[in-house]
Parts: structure tokens; sequence; C-alpha cells
């Protein structure tokens, strides 16, 4: 796993004579429990054995702490210590920071943490303040949150997002900003001609095709030739512009992506379905691959949403699709995608064979043919977010839910509606006010991510200076 590298850094009273009388005796074995109970959660902890009491001190192990490449910086105060040497150390380090104390009446902790969190609250440094024993679990539970957040704005600055064609379907919400997305973000954005992904193809060894074709045909639950919209042909050279694509990735170094798609490409060409299911998921023909978080409709809001989802949740898979139909009388939201969504959570299995199973590759419903990746969503916890802009300033829309397994007949008074046109879908049940969901969202896209995330979410909005609205 990915873990967030954190700095620990317990802070000592300076004082020569307070130190040897009182405070040795109370914070380095607190410091040493600190190390141990952070070493036990899913970080990858850096620090010293010694306690930082002095000017010196601090600046050595803030400098050495920083060439580990640290994203989150924990400020230990156990005991009272001189304000102005946290701040010190924390401005040093110039990372997002908990302070972190404890409860004891007899350590005056407390007094450390508030003066040392008044201190940076004068200079408009944010922060959080923790007060809990390292005996107990609550203590992970708040400082985690933060932790995941601080260090996915930390991964998430100097990342590049590859933007394949432009406006898809006059959905001016996937439009964006590049300027304001380095200022802001600090991503780059490499806007790339969606041709190229076509011209690429082409030059696909037949070798690699047939590895992947037959791949398809023989982990899919089921693959269904028509002999006009979906042809061995036809997936073929989906398959190609997946792997061209793959390597257009590599090429470039990009760290998330989206697609125009419609309706050039589904059209004249071929929809890039393969690669929505393959790119944001553990998995392809070659094995183990790194997920690439991809929204279709050139929807960078959306793809955005996806990367800052992967990175607060250690690197898991992410889904994107429309916000299609809201089932007031059984607050069950139905989210399809336009021909695909992330192979991962038609079965929610860390086996590729598995999740794949649940899936038919059926004939396209678009004019270029090839297939659509249709499965309905496994059941499990999600967290549905959304980036967007109110006037140009950023919100994001945050809730979570449960993907359930419909009735058969709900799901087959839902087939009838669609008729034909039949997409992968995730059913949500959401114990949201659907009134003021329609009121807040500001998109047709949604993103999502397997698990509980809003406190990581409400964290990432307050240090990138984003206003939440949890539903």
């Amino acid at each position: 796993m990915n873990y967030p590298k954190i700095a620990l850094m317990t802070f000592g009273d300076a004082r020569q004579h307070e130190w040897n009388n009182l405070f040795r005796g109370l914070t380095e074995p607190r410091h040493a429990r600190s190390i141990e109970y952070f070493n036990n959660l899913p970080v990858e902890l850096h620090s010293f054995e010694e306690v930082a009491r002095t000017q010196d001190q601090i600046d050595a192990q803030v400098d050495e702490l920083k060439s580990k490449g640290v994203t989150v910086f924990i400020a230990h105060v156990p005991c009272w210590t001189s304000p102005n040497l946290v701040v010190r150390g924390v401005q040093r380090m110039n990372l997002p920071t908990v302070l972190v104390s404890n409860r004891d009446p007899g350590t005056h902790g407390t007094v450390g943490l508030l003066g040392a969190g008044g201190a940076l609250d004068q200079i408009g440094y944010p922060h959080l303040r923790v007060r809990e024993s390292f005996d107990e679990s609550i203590l992970g539970e708040k400082v985690l949150p933060f932790v995941r957040a601080a260090s996915a704005i930390a991964k998430l600055r100097g990342q590049v997002f590859g933007l394949f064609g432009g406006r898809s379907l006059g959905i001016d919400t996937g439009t964006i900003d590049p300027m304001q997305w380095r200022r802001k973000f600090g991503v780059d954005v490499e806007h790339i001609d969606q041709l190229e992904i076509i011209r690429r193809a082409e030059l696909v060894e037949q070798e690699k095709t047939t590895k992947m074709v037959q791949w398809l045909e023989r982990t899919m639950g089921a693959v269904d030739y028509d002999d006009k919209k979906l042809t061995p042909e036809k997936l073929g050279f989906q398959s190609q512009c997946y792997i061209a694509t793959r390597q257009i990735i590599s090429e470039k170094k990009l760290d998330f992506i989206a697609i125009q798609c419609m309706p050039d490409l589904t059209n004249m060409y071929v929809p890039q379905c393969i690669s929505a299911a393959l790119l944001p998921g553990p998995y392809d023909q070659d094995g183990e691959q790194q997920a690439v978080p991809m929204a279709c409709e050139a929807d960078g809001d959306g793809a955005l949403t996806m990367q800052i989802l992967n990175l607060i949740s250690n690197g898991q898979p992410t889904l994107f699709g429309d916000l299609s139909y809201l089932d007031e009388d059984n607050l069950t939201l139905y989210i399809p995608n336009c021909g695909a969504m992330c192979s991962w959570y038609a079965g929610r299995s860390p086996r590729p064979e598995e999740n794949l199973a649940q899936i038919q590759l059926r004939p396209s419903f678009r004019p270029g043919g090839g297939a659509t990746v249709y499965f309905k969503a496994a059941p499990g916890p999600v967290t549905l977010a959304r980036l967007s802009r109110r006037a140009g300033e950023y919100v994001m829309v945050i809730f979570t839910g449960e993907a359930i397994e419909p009735s058969p007949e709900a799901y087959a008074e839902f087939v009838k509606a669609r008729g034909s046109h039949q997409l992968p879908t995730m059913f949500v049940h959401a114990n949201v006010n659907f009134d003021e969901l329609i009121q807040e969202f500001g998109s047709n896209h949604i993103s999502g991510v397997a698990g509980f995330y809003v406190d990581e979410l409400l964290h990432i909005c307050k240090l990138l200076d984003i206003q939440p609205i949890v539903l």
C-alpha cells in the first residue's frame, strides 16, 4: 500500500532545570509511546529517538525529516514547552500540521497544546489539534483522516492531468480553467488530441492485440458478438485503443485523464469503454497495474474528484457515472455510465477474475459499434462526491451511501425503462434529501470510491479553501 509519509517530532522544555527535575520523566516515555503508536497505524513514520528541545535540535530534525519526502507533520507536545519553539518547527517544516497532546492532568500538556495552537492561530497557520491518549483508538480515528487528506494534497501538487479532446456534447461542467488548477491544486493540464489514441492504436502489434482480446474472451462472463456492432475486429480495435492510451500515459507521465470520446470516437471509430473499465482499476491483461482514474466526456472536474478520492483511499479504484435517476420512494440513486464503469466494482474482489466474471461485453448502442462493458455494481459502502464551480469558486458536494442489489422487480422496471440502451449501473441507497441534492449538485456526472471518506474530504476542503456541502 502507498501509505502517507508522516514526520513526528516531540517538543520538550528548553529550560535545563525544569527538564531535569520534572519534564524529562514525563516527556521521554510519551515520546517513545508516540513512535510505537504511529508505527502501528497505516502510515510510513519518520521520527527521531531524541526529543527536540533547542533551536538547533529542532532545525536539524526538521531538515532531516523533510529529506524523507514526508507530507504531514505531527507536532507532539506532551508537556509544557515554549510555544515559539513549536512554531519554529512548524514553519520550517511548512507542511499541514497536527498538534497532539494528552489529557493527563499531571503533564501540563493542555497548556502546551493551547500555547502552541494559539500562536499558530496568530500567524494564520491552519492546523488540527488532537488531545487524546496513545492508548486509545480514537486518537488514530481523529488524526488519520487529516493525514490522508494532507498527504493527498501534497501528492496532487505536481501531478499531470491528460485531457484527450475537448468539450463533449456541450457539457459545460466538464470544462476547466487550467491556470486555476495550477494555482489551486498544483496540477498541470496536458492537452492531447484524442485522434492520437486512434493513430497510436493502429500501430499496436497484432500479438499484443490478440493477447488482450483472448484475455477478455477468457475472463469476461460473456462476450456477445453479433457480427454487426460487436465483432472480434471491433473488440480488437478497442483493445488497441486501451494499449495505446496506456502507452501515452506512460510516455507523458500522466497521473489521471479524461477522454472526450463522444460523439467523434463513438460515431466514427469505437467508444473508449475498455479503457474506462480498466484504467481506474488495479489490473489488466498484463496483471497488476497502477490505477489511473479516467473520466468520460472530457470531464476535468470529474476526473480530479476521482483522483482525490483515489489518493485519500490509499489508491482504491474509483468510479465515474451519471446521476441518472432518483428513486425517492426507496431513497435509491441509479448511477449508470455511458458504456463502462471501473470493472473492479462488478465484484469488489482482490481477484480480477471474480470481478470480470460478472461482466458482459455487449454490442454498443453507438454508431461506431464495439463493446459496452455491462454489469450491476456489487453491494458495498461508497463515498460519492463532485467538485464543481459556482461563479468561478470551487465547491464540493459530499455524501455516502450503500451500493445495493436491486430487487428483481425494481431491476426489471429499470431495464424496461431503459429499453435497448442498457448500461453498467451502480444502485446506491443514500439517506439524503433528494430535493437538496437536486438544488446543490453542480453536474450531471458524479465520482465515487468504495468505503467512507467524508472526514478526509472535509479536511481536503478546509486545506484547499473549498466550500464543502455535505448531504
